[in-house]
């Protein structure tokens, strides 16, 4: 009798049963479906090839096309290195586990069930073997790809010269080092994994490890081969927990007295670090046994070994920590605590450079009882602006937009201009840019190559509105013209330019429309991508999606296409290592039409430094109603921000330049030096474009929120929270956001002369009195440039908040009524910016007063008012308000009222034809007011100035021959009525002026 031995069929090979033959389709389909793979693979490559090839075209444009190799290369190089280490890790342990796969077995139903699925993937090892490799290649490639700019920064770090409090380690170390290191020991871990998963499928599919087969689970090579994976994988948590140790300076976790908090508290030093520390040598000890298993063949000393570093863990790393939390650090928290605040205040004041705020005690009233002096002291203290740039942009559009396709931002910005007298004023400026929204007829051409751009600046002056309460434009018409040099006023490049143009070429575009008729021009400039080129057309038809950019005939000789048009994502795009301020604004410099834009560096590795979101100290009311003015990567945590750079692009021709700002941040000089020749040094920037330099909002919005809580310097203060402020709610809206802070130009104690400062005010926690005012001087160029200034006021003393002013202002009666009147009919009031300005120890508010609807479609200044102490004012003007206000009689003030109301007498004819015409104005006009016909009223205001000039005339020349009475001589126009407007009445001349 013969003696059956059963083997494991030969694990190479594959069935060996008959073949079935499956019909096959005919060579004519087969060709057309090969011709469509082959058409369908080539579209897919073309369009991969566009989205490069339009890229690499549109960097060299601009001419910063080492932008575009150096990440080109630097992702292409770590994708290929990660991918192919990755993909050769699987790859050689799959490789290895089947190499090590015992050739016999004993049969039982788990392996007669594997048999299926080998001799199914016999045929097959090699592809699958590949694919597999491949696809984790593919993934780990893309995902290392994607941390370029760590790699670049742990390449070209340079050190900041500061050394950490724990660890006495540069700060580079955890702002460029550290987070690479920590990459790859995430890539450490997943190769590990992944070779660890790999290798035990296959062993166990070709039996070297068995589940429910009689005998040893595991043959001895897979026991050595598994192990040493373990090994490695528990070697990689030996690293981890070292680095661990360092992670804790840059550890972010919530403290009950503080809140966020970055970096070691008491039981971080001395529970958690000693614990990771000890971990590591656990972990250490365990790995060597893990790798002792290819001598010793037994898995019992790596896996006691590996239990006991995860009790460890848990005891160690968890329980001990809360121990002595719960036991020593609670019952005498802040002693225990105030060192390490101390070093926590420290970094966060230098990381975020409000180290050298200067805080001030501030009385918050004034002692002077000389009211004259004061009144006469506010011009000297600031040049109020009453135009608010967030409220007047509809007046600009209704006045200056001349035609429909064109329009202006939502928000103006403020700059700084010189008078005649040479002096700089505060202005208000925005670019009529073009609104395709507008145009006559929408279609491809209208909308890329006739309607391109946009044509000049609108300014008006800051501090002056006319006598009907429109802005006094300083550049105005179409083209505009005014007090500003000649430049070139085309725009194809600002804010609102969202979508691409086509220019150069034969169609003509409109340049603009006056009495004479439509004016053409042609794009002179060099900027934007050539299209003569087919292959370039080609390209851009794909990428755009717009096939006629192939084949229309408006597209020849000399066409280029502009696209990425608006300021902040030119410069975002030339620097994507930058962060950009959410407020772009234009200035004319040198014949030029420029948009400044301000870039930050940040890093979130700054050791002890507290962490924010940029997304949620930069937002305020005007962020919350225009996405536009939000600051770019809203998401990025930070603990490190510095303007390190200006950045300028031409209006015109959309030429981007780059210039240093810090030169002493080295988080600048790293990417300099990955990205040498695109930062142009400080020594070149222009003095007319200093001039316009300005410090910008959104870090300023940083700075603030951080004193909220770090204006204090004492630990045992910090901790009791005691002096922990707020920036209040803007209170001329209910969106319930932050007020904004505003550009003005003004003079802070101490201070010898107004500047052109940056300011906002501070409440306690939880309550709307005055804590604090902030200022920071704003004009680049000048000694005190980015000094923070703070006037701390006294917690005893309670000084009104703009919450409590403004409650104040609608709950005086004749404020009250006053608005009321102002909001009949059809008509809408709105509140222009709250601005706070330090007088004589004490705070002076101003907020202009603006009136849309009836007739009119656009705001327009119709009061101003004016707080100081206990005083208010609700007036036509600022100059009355103040003089009200501080109880002063100006030289703008009307005469006494003669209790008759009626007009005061004269001798003169001429005089008393004025007077009764200019009564009847007045009349006009309230009645025009009670209905809310603004147009009416305005028509009323207008015919009343008039006939008051006529009046002054002719009593001036009547007092010069002697024929005037005296009645008219009051060293100001007579009035109807005889006498000043009272609070919360309509002004008969109703005319804003001059602040």
């Amino acid at each position: 009798m013969r003696t059956l031995a059963f083997q494991m069929p030969d694990r190479g090979g594959g069935p060996t049963g008959p073949r079935i033959r499956v019909g096959r389709p005919s060579r004519r389909a087969r060709s057309l479906l090969m011709t469509l793979g082959v058409l369908a693979v080539l579209g897919m490559a073309f369009t991969m090839f566009a989205g490069f090839w339009t890229d690499w075209l549109w960097y060299r444009s601009v001419h910063y096309s080492s932008v575009f190799t150096t990440t080109l290369w630097t992702k292409i190089g770590l994708f290929s290195v990660f991918g192919l280490l990755m993909a050769a890790a699987v790859g050689f342990n799959i490789w290895l586990a089947h190499r090590l796969r015992p050739p016999l077995s004993a049969m039982s139903t788990e392996q007669q069930s594997l048999d299926r699925y080998r001799m199914g993937i016999a045929p097959y090892k090699t592809w699958l073997l590949l694919g597999i490799t491949a696809l984790v290649g593919l993934i780990a490639g893309a995902s290392a790809a994607g941390q370029w700019r760590t790699w670049l920064m742990w390449v070209n770090g340079v050190p900041f010269h500061q050394k950490d409090p724990q660890f006495h380690l540069d700060v580079s170390f955890y702002a460029f080092d550290l987070p690479w290191y920590r990459f790859l020991l995430g890539f450490g871990f997943a190769t590990a994994i992944l070779s660890l998963i790999a290798a035990a499928l296959t062993h166990y599919l070709y039996g070297g490890l068995r589940v429910t087969s009689p005998g040893a689970r595991a043959t001895a090579a897979a026991t050595g081969h598994l192990s040493v994976l373990l090994g490695i994988f528990v070697a990689l948590k030996a690293v981890a927990y070292w680095l661990d140790r360092y992670g804790l300076a840059v550890k972010s976790s919530d403290f009950k007295a503080t809140g966020n908090w970055t970096g070691l508290r008491y039981v971080d030093a001395n529970a958690y670090l000693p614990a990771k520390t000890i971990l590591f040598f656990i972990a250490v000890i365990c790995a060597l046994l893990f790798f002792a298993t290819l001598w010793r063949r037994t898995w019992q000393l790596p896996v006691i070994g590996f239990g006991l570093m995860v009790l460890s863990a848990i005891l160690i790393g968890g329980l001990y920590p809360a121990i002595v939390q719960k036991f020593q650090v609670q019952p005498n928290e802040q002693a225990k605590e105030a060192p390490y605040v101390q070093k926590n205040l420290k970094a966060t004041r230098e990381a975020y450079g409000i180290d050298d705020a200067q805080v001030t005690e501030y009385e918050g009233k004034s002692k002077t009882t000389d009211k004259t002096r004061l009144r006469d002291d506010v011009d000297d203290a600031a040049s109020i602006r009453i135009m608010d740039p967030n409220i007047v942009s509809p007046t600009f559009q209704q006045l200056q937009q001349m035609r429909n396709y064109y329009g202006f931002p939502t928000n103006l910005d403020v700059d700084r201009y010189p008078t005649n007298d040479g002096k700089d004023q505060d202005t208000v400026i925005g670019l009529r840019e073009l609104n395709l929204d507008g145009i006559p007829k929408n279609n491809w051409i209208n909308d890329h190559f006739r309607y391109t751009h946009g044509y000049g600046v609108v300014a008006a002056k800051g501090t002056e509105a006319d006598s009907e309460g429109r802005p006094v434009f300083t550049e105005s018409d179409l083209p505009s013209q005014g007090d500003l040099p000649t430049y070139q006023q085309r725009i194809y490049y600002g804010e609102k330019t969202n979508t691409y143009s086509i220019v150069g070429g034969p169609q003509k575009e409109i340049d603009y429309s006056d009495d004479n008729g439509e004016k053409t021009t042609s794009y002179k400039a060099k900027s934007g991508v050539n299209l003569s080129n087919p292959i370039n057309r080609a390209a851009y038809a794909v990428a755009f999606n717009e096939p006629q950019i192939l084949y229309s005939g408006a597209i020849g000789e000399g066409s280029r296409i502009l696209y990425n048009r608006t300021p902040k994502e030119r410069v975002e795009a030339v620097a994507p290592w930058l962060t950009i301020d959410g407020d772009a604004y234009p200035a004319v410099v040198d014949g030029h039409i420029q948009w400044i834009v301000d870039a930050y560096t940040t890093t979130n590795g700054y050791p002890y430094a507290s962490r924010t979101t940029l997304g949620d100290t930069t937002a305020d009311s005007l962020t919350a109603t225009n996405n536009s003015r939000a600051v770019v990567a809203q998401q990025n945590q930070v603990n490190y921000i510095r303007n390190s750079v200006k950045a300028t692009v031409d209006a015109y021709t959309g030429e981007v330049k780059l210039y240093q700002w810090d030169t002493k941040d080295p988080v600048l000089k790293t990417w300099m030096k990955a990205f040498p020749g695109t930062v142009k040094p400080k020594t070149a920037i222009s003095e007319s474009l200093l001039a316009h330099l300005r410090y910008p909002q959104d870090l300023f919005k940083v700075q603030r929120e951080l004193l909220t809580r770090y204006h204090v310097t004492d630990a045992q203060t910090f901790l009791t929270g005691s002096e922990v402020w707020q920036v209040p709610d803007d209170p001329t809206n209910k969106s319930g956001n932050a007020v904004p802070p505003y550009y003005l130009s003004m003079k802070m104690p101490g201070q010898t002369s107004q500047a052109f400062s940056l300011s906002t005010t501070f409440t306690p926690n939880g309550r709307d009195n005055l804590s604090a005012f902030m200022s920071i001087d704003a004009e680049a160029g000048t000694p005190d440039y980015g000094k923070i200034r703070i006037l701390k006021l006294p917690t005893s003393t309670t000084v009104n908040g703009p919450k409590q002013v403004q409650s104040q202002f609608n709950s005086e009666q004749d404020i009250a009524s006053a608005i009321s009147l102002l909001s009949r009919g059809h008509s809408s009031v709105e509140y222009g910016n709250l601005l706070a300005v330090p007088l004589d120890g004490g705070l002076l508010y101003v907020e202009p007063v603006y009136v849309r609807g009836g007739g009119l479609k656009y705001p327009l200044l119709r009061k101003v008012l004016v707080s100081y102490g206990t005083s208010y004012a609700f007036e036509d003007t600022l100059d009355q308000a103040l003089n009200k206000v501080f109880g002063v009689r100006g030289s703008t003030s009307t005469p006494p009222d003669t209790g008759t109301g009626n007009p005061p007498p004269s001798g003169n004819p001429t005089v008393q034809q004025a007077l009764s015409d200019a009564q009847k104005a007045f009349d006009a006009g309230q009645e025009a007011l009670k209905k809310g016909d603004w147009e009416a009223y305005g028509k009323a205001q207008r015919d009343l100035q008039d006939a008051l000039q006529r009046a002054e005339d002719a009593q001036s020349k009547a007092d010069k021959t002697g024929g005037g009475n005296n009645a008219g001589k009051t060293g100001s126009s007579p009035t109807p009525g005889g006498s000043p407007s009272p609070s919360g009445s309509p002004s008969p001349s109703g005319s804003p002026s001059s602040g």
